[in-house]
């Protein structure tokens, strides 16, 4: 009996990545098993592979980085996050300046009609940003095509920085201490469980990014009192990241690709470009604040929520304060997209 075309690609695609992340792993990249896949689903998307990663599962491993965050989550955090309330706000504003700006400037070439730009570097969750874009008229393939573009870069920007400048190495995920399938079954059963509701009221509530913040939420709040004790074993995570890498990397069709190369130079200036400014807010949250540099930078950086948490995770960042940081932000570029849209457009 002949296998299937596209169950060999998947034989491919899977065996490629699990080789391509092991090799980063080894290599003491953070995300290694995110970035791999997606590099990977990259390359045999572009060169005509018709695979892509079902949403349910999509759905399902951000769930389980939502819980991942939540279990290294610190509530005293929190409350020191409210007494900055205005600086977290001025550096969202800076950043959300940053992102109009380059969305401005990629316009004034010619390349991008208006709206388009604007909503391509829309730093927010991608898939809600296209879903907006295309209400409010944009083009949702080039738009599509610039969100995925940024959140690659972002990926690998923000993996290399904290790889070779803050030393940040791949980190053995897992609950601690050698325990027994009997003593961990209970509580990973548990788990699951939360990773399920979670995911299915993520999916109800429609909400960008929704698949990591309500898991989250919900681990968070039983964790806190006592309800549960997250149980989150590596073949799991590795699973979870791989999953998420390749549903991005598998994005990159070649009609896709084929349709946007004329503007791709501009695309990926303007893209390192709003990375480079994300820097500067970065700084002035440093200054601001005073928090640590890497944890400033993940929490600035424009995008990519799922690679940034894995990161923070793996890292001596603080984790509350990026997720805190990054959802104002996303929740602003809700508020504002539109209206920003509207204003490139009127100063071209």
């Amino acid at each position: 009996m002949e296998i299937p075309k596209s169950l060999r690609l998947w034989f491919a695609v899977i065996a490629a990545s699990a080789v391509f992340g092991y090799l980063l792993h080894l290599a003491g990249f953070p995300a290694a098993f995110l970035v791999g896949p997606m590099l990977v689903g990259m390359v045999f998307s572009v060169r005509g592979a018709k695979l892509h990663v079902p949403r349910v599962y999509l759905v399902g491993s951000q769930a389980v980085v939502g819980v991942l965050v939540a279990s290294s989550l610190d509530p005293a955090v929190l409350g020191a996050i409210s007494n900055e309330w205005a600086a977290i706000l001025l550096v969202v504003a800076t950043t959300v300046a940053f992102s109009t700006f380059a969305g401005w400037l990629i316009a004034r070439t010619g390349l991008l009609p208006g709206t388009t730009a604007a909503w391509g570097c829309s730093p927010g969750a991608a898939t809600g940003m296209i879903a907006m874009a295309e209400s409010f008229g944009a083009d949702p393939r080039l738009v599509a095509f610039m969100q995925f573009l940024r959140v690659t870069m972002v990926m690998i920007v923000a993996t290399l920085v904290s790889r070779f400048i803050f030393d940040v190495t791949a980190a053995e995920h897992g609950s601690g201490a050698v325990q027994s399938l009997a003593e961990t079954l209970p509580d990973f059963l548990k788990t699951l469980g939360v990773i399920a509701a979670g995911a299915v009221g993520a999916r109800l509530l429609k909400v960008p990014s929704g698949a990591v913040f309500v898991p989250l939420i919900f681990a968070g709040l039983l964790q806190g009192f006592g309800f549960l004790t997250i149980v989150l074993p590596p073949w799991l995570l590795i699973g979870a990241f791989a999953l998420i890498g390749l549903w991005v990397g598998l994005r990159f069709t070649q009609e896709t690709v084929m349709y946007a190369l004329r503007a791709l130079p501009i695309m990926l200036v303007g893209t390192l470009a709003l990375i480079a400014l994300c820097g500067i807010s970065a700084m002035l949250l440093v200054w601001l604040v005073d928090t640590d540099p890497l944890t400033a930078f993940l929490a600035t950086v424009p995008g990519a929520l799922e690679a940034v948490a894995i990161i923070a995770v793996a890292s001596s960042a603080d984790v509350s304060f990026i997720l805190a940081l990054q959802t104002v932000r996303l929740f602003v570029v809700i508020v504002t997209g539109p209206f920003l849209a509207k204003m490139i457009c009127k100063l071209l």
